[in-house]
């Protein structure tokens, strides 16, 4: 571990700065903290931060340094570098930890496809387009979600390379300097202006795109520009204490999550004021080049890799526990330390090939070769690694199983789809629906369940309403709840199945029938280009996100609409609160899993819920929509569910979705309070 102090002489000379690796090693240990225990270091992801503005102000000196003869030459030598860098490591990483999660997880499907999707430097996307919220604990068991910074990284260098050499400054023209700073300086503040307008509407855009990270790295870049031709700049830094500066930023890092964006931009500035600050006199620069420090940062890459990967198995497995953190300190180290040695360091400096090309090709076959066992794992292997009991739940059959594009019997009719089906199969399935269940009399009840796969999820449950008399159809979309807000926000084919859903509904539905709405936690509520956004209405303290009131006011304006035109006719709504929800519900005991989840975890997650509850309960109060009955589950649930895990389990088809039991139970007291079968 021991670094030589003549080596890093020498490399001072030639452009090497080693309180630049100090900076990483600080980056690093910060988000690691963090991922360990929010409490300690609330604000420690900023650590990711700091390093995309060292990544701008490092790639921006290692091109300055570099002549090349042409494009070509220029781009392929990048390219080539880049590949060496990230790649080799990288590739090691999500096979051993893609096999590990097959292991410990019965559905990985989620930590595979963002696995696959992080060869290519796209997690950061399909995190996004999977509705990711980076702060909420189902994020913890995906292995592979820490790899977004990656992407952005990786998508940053696909641009960069070209501002660079077409402005000039990488065949260093006598203007190039001048041209780049002008044109990052552009992009940058467009990209700041994207950041801080978006954030409040769609954290996670903000949080994960390229784009709105951009004036980051570009804030790195422009340093370097800075420090080389503006001596000013240079001359005002040396007067700011690097020590002081430091303080502020961990200060920083204790700010509440409110101010995410404020922090976010004053770690950005103040990272770039302490890399321009850190002189050889200071104390800061001391600390930051003591040979075991700069270690720490060059092999920042393997522990960032490795951290979050044993960190993500122990919460599959044993969990992590003050006894538990030495060992898995040590487990992140050592392979860190062995990754460094002998993966990193001899793949990125040694000569693969003598022509370019061929680097960049052979890269790109391993990608390629390792996407294809990924995918074997997902697809043919599913299951087949898995070491831990075979999951059934509680009913002894998974409902999704049961759902079917549709069915008519004679006393429902069911109607639901999914997204991304076929246009030819929802187009049978339209024309199906098409034929409503005829009354068994003029005053029998048709109750019509619409919503999500939350709804789909109560499908069997609702026998005992039929049983009961009722006449009952079906209406949901998975993924797309129901009503449609104004200027409908959703995918195409789900705005086309819910508005055929509400035409046939209210061609069907007469005086005295109900409408029954079951949306978990009322979602979707984002913007256009979201599939999912069912995650973004409590952050990561567990409180009701900024936007939040937004959110539900757009929904409330499309409910609104619905409760105008089913008074018309006399029909009444019944909207389904939200009930526990917990990503971890299946953490039972195993034999690599020693525990139960402790049952009050689970149990804390109805905290959750209740605010929301209340929240829609106001609006509906606020708005006097007197059609409207908001039922909340927790006044059910809560009787028979949180006396055990057992009973717990029961509950729920997974971390959301309702039983049979307990859709039951929910229908039980739904006629007792408030449904009669047939007009008195």
């Amino acid at each position: 571990m021991s670094i030589n102090i003549k080596e890093n002489n020498l490399a001072i000379q030639s452009g090497y700065r080693p309180e630049i690796d100090g900076l990483r090693a600080f980056a690093v240990i910060t988000v690691i903290i963090n991922h360990f225990n929010k409490e300690i270091l609330p604000g420690g992801y900023l650590g990711v931060d700091i390093f995309f503005v060292i990544s701008g102000f490092v790639i921006t000196s290692s091109l300055y340094q570099r002549r090349s003869k042409n494009f070509k030459d220029f781009i392929s030598g990048f390219y080539e570098r880049r590949i060496k860098r990230l790649v080799p490591l990288l590739s090691v990483f999500v096979l051993i930890m893609s096999i590990a999660i097959c292991l410990f997880d019965p559905n990985p499907r989620l930590s595979l496809r963002t696995g696959l999707t992080s060869l290519f430097g796209l997690s950061n996307l399909y995190l996004l387009r999977q509705s990711t919220d980076y702060f909420s604990q189902s994020t913890e068991f995906n292995v592979f979600t820490h790899t977004w910074s990656l992407g952005v990284e990786e998508q940053f260098y696909i641009l960069f390379p070209f501002l660079i050499w077409f402005s000039g400054f990488g065949r260093q023209t006598k203007n190039g300097n001048r041209n780049l700073l002008l044109i990052i300086g552009a992009l940058a503040i467009i990209s700041l202006i994207g950041f801080f307008y978006l954030y409040p509407l769609n954290q996670s855009a903000a949080y994960f795109l390229m784009p709105t990270r951009f004036w980051e790295m570009a804030s790195g870049c422009l340093l370097f520009i800075g420090l080389q031709k503006i001596k000013s700049i240079k001359q005002l830094f040396e007067k700011v204490s690097p020590i002081v500066v430091l303080v502020i930023i961990v200060g920083i890092m204790y700010l509440p999550m409110s101010m995410a964006i404020i922090s976010t931009a004053s770690v950005v500035t103040l990272s770039a004021v302490l890399i321009a600050s850190l002189r050889k006199q200071t104390f800061a620069f001391k600390i930051f080049t003591h040979p075991k420090v700069i270690y720490i940062g060059l092999i920042s890459y393997s522990l960032y890799l490795w951290h979050w990967g044993i960190l993500s198995i122990s919460r599959w497995t044993v969990g992590i526990h003050w006894w538990s953190v030495p060992i898995q300190v040590a487990l992140i180290v050592g392979l860190a330390i062995a990754s460094y040695r002998y993966i990193e360091t001899p793949l990125r400096k040694g000569n693969w090939f003598e022509k370019r090309w061929k680097t960049i090709v052979i890269g790109g076959g391993v990608i390629v070769i390792l996407s294809g066992s990924l995918i074997a794992l997902d697809k043919p292997l599913k299951g087949k690694l898995y070491t831990g009991k075979k999951i059934m739940d509680s009913n002894k059959k998974h409902w999704s199983t049961q759902i079917r594009l549709g069915n008519s019997s004679l006393t429902a009719i069911k109607c639901f789809a999914y997204p991304n089906y076929p246009k030819k199969q929802l187009k049978e399935l339209f024309n199906e629906c098409k034929y409503p269940l005829i009354r068994k009399s003029n005053n029998q009840k048709t109750l019509a369940f619409v919503g999500d796969s939350h709804t789909m999820a109560m499908l069997d449950a609702t026998e005992i309403l039929t049983d009961a008399g009722f006449r009952v159809i079906h209406y949901s979309y998975a993924g797309c709840p129901f009503p449609i807000p104004p200027h409908g926000i959703y995918p195409n084919e789900c705005n086309k199945f819910l508005i055929n859903a509400a035409n046939k509904i209210f061609q069907d539905l007469k005086s005295g029938d109900s409408i029954i709405i079951n949306n978990y936690h009322l979602s979707h509520l984002g913007g256009k280009n979201l599939k999912d956004t069912r995650h973004h209405i409590l952050n990561k303290n567990k409180k009701l996100v900024s936007d939040s009131p937004i959110k539900i006011n757009l929904y409330m304006k499309g409910l609104e609409n619905l409760s105008n035109k089913a008074s018309k006719k006399s029909i009444s709504i019944y909207l389904i609160g939200s009930p526990y929800r917990n990503k971890a519900l299946h953490l039972t005991k195993e034999w690599f899993r020693p525990y139960d989840l402790p049952l009050k975890n689970l149990i804390e997650e109805a905290g959750n819920a209740r605010k929301l509850n209340h929240e829609i309960t106001q609006y509906i109060k606020n708005r006097s929509l007197k059609n409207i009955t908001f039922l909340d589950p927790l006044e059910i649930l809560d009787k028979g569910c949180g006396k055990n895990m057992k009973t717990f389990l029961e509950c729920f088809r997974d971390g959301d979705h309702l039983s049979e039991k307990s859709s039951k139970e929910l229908f039980y007291s739904l006629m007792s309070d408030y449904l009669r079968p047939h007009n008195d």
